[in-house]
């Protein structure tokens, strides 16, 4: 099927189902129904996915002078009796009230799996912005109520993928799901021969050394760390060159997490190694802020596009900068948007363009193609480029 087809329905297939379903509607008891939760496989769909998680800061340290490690583990009096499981690798969207706007980031869960029961455990950089990570930095402390998605994201590893050897390759924050992975490593979770090549500018900016440095010791991974002074790892930035060299000799994955600049320089040098693309995976999360380093960017005739937002048949109209998504222009206009990857990964945004046009980096438009043919988007990396009408679901 051409990807500009649509699929057309037989409307009196439907109608047949309709004189089945009343019969069963007129013999059905009068009673009560149960409440859903009542149904073990309900009660255990929100056991793993629950709608929201509520949470308190119990413990706060520093690892380095911009970067802070939370702990966060259940809060009962407010409904959470215990936390979500999660695979390694994946990461849970955080609530921020930041002024009259509830905003959200995705964070990685640092911590193990295996100690899911008890807390979990994310690294927020400072970006000195105003934006969430400040609001976090400035707020949270020991006995703040904190509110939390479930785990979610595919930066796991998987044997029936993935080969056995695997290749992690972190810059700066980026490091955190790598600390899962390796902590589920240590406790025999996980039975991937990793190798950790982790990159920073200096030694105090290189996030867990201490911890990595001894499970290499125990044997558990190998650990290179590189820096751009190479004060006590190896000098340098992270590419191919520094890949090849210590990657093994037989097949491995590569799992790559950093900022946006190394998966820019990455994807430019990643046929120089040779690996199958499906050995290939990349921890997305977070917002396109420079849409114009974009290989396949288009040029805006305006600087400012009027967006119509509907949503529970209301409409408002907000300003939309060229440079800026939809998803952030909703925010800062005070309007409650859903999102939780912020990088067109996870489909919760997904929302209807009725009218207008906008520009979707390719390498971050992961919709399903009818979504593409009927007019979805995701607005957490949609970027206008005209006036639209924008129906999103309500939070």
């Amino acid at each position: 099927m051409k990807k500009t087809e649509k699929i057309k329905l037989s409307i009196s297939k439907f109608l047949k189902i309709i004189p089945d379903r009343l019969k069963r509607i007129e013999s059905a008891s009068d009673g009560r129904p149960k409440p859903r939760s009542s149904y073990k496989p309900n009660a255990l769909a929100e056991a793993l996915h629950p709608r929201v998680q509520h949470l308190t800061v119990t413990e706060t340290r520093d690892l380095s002078s911009d970067v802070r490690l939370f702990t966060l583990r259940p809060d009962a009096s407010r409904g959470t009796d215990r936390l979500a499981p999660f695979s390694a690798g994946q990461y849970i969207t955080v609530f921020v009230r930041v002024g009259d706007r509830v905003l959200s980031r995705p964070y990685s869960i640092t911590s193990a799996p295996y100690e899911a029961s008890e807390k979990y455990e994310i690294a927020v950089k400072r970006k000195n912005n105003g934006g969430v990570s400040d609001r976090i930095h400035e707020t949270w402390r020991p006995g703040t109520s904190v509110d939390v998605s479930e785990p979610m994201g595919v930066f796991t590893y998987e044997p029936l993928r993935d080969a056995a050897d695997v290749v992690a390759v972190a810059g700066g924050v980026g490091v955190t799901p790598f600390r899962s992975i390796v902590r589920s490593v240590l406790h025999g979770d996980c039975a991937a021969r990793l190798t950790l090549i982790y990159g920073a500018r200096d030694r105090e900016s290189l996030l867990f050394f201490d911890e990595f440095s001894a499970s290499a010791e125990s044997g558990a991974i190998r650990f290179i760390p590189v820096t751009e002074n190479g004060d006590g790892a190896v000098r340098g930035v992270i590419g191919a060159d520094i890949i090849s060299e210590y990657a093994p000799d037989t097949a491995y994955s590569l799992f790559i997490c950093g900022p946006q600049a190394m998966y820019r320089a990455l994807e430019k040098q990643l046929p120089a190694l040779g690996l199958r693309r499906k050995y290939v995976r990349a921890e997305v999360f977070g917002q396109i802020t420079d849409p114009w380093n974009e290989p396949d960017a288009t040029v805006p005739d305006r600087d400012v596009y009027t967006l119509t937002v509907r949503r529970n048949g209301a409409e408002e109209q907000i300003l939309c900068r060229a440079d800026e998504s939809l998803l952030s222009a909703m925010e800062r206009a005070g309007i409650d948007a859903p999102s939780r990857c912020r990088s067109g990964e996870c489909g919760f945004c997904h929302s209807r363009l009725v009218t207008g046009e906008c520009f979707i980096p390719e390498r971050c438009d992961r919709r399903r193609e009818a979504d593409a043919v009927y007019g979805y988007v995701h607005p957490c990396c949609a970027f206008p480029r005209s006036d639209l009408t924008l129906e999103i679901n309500p939070v």
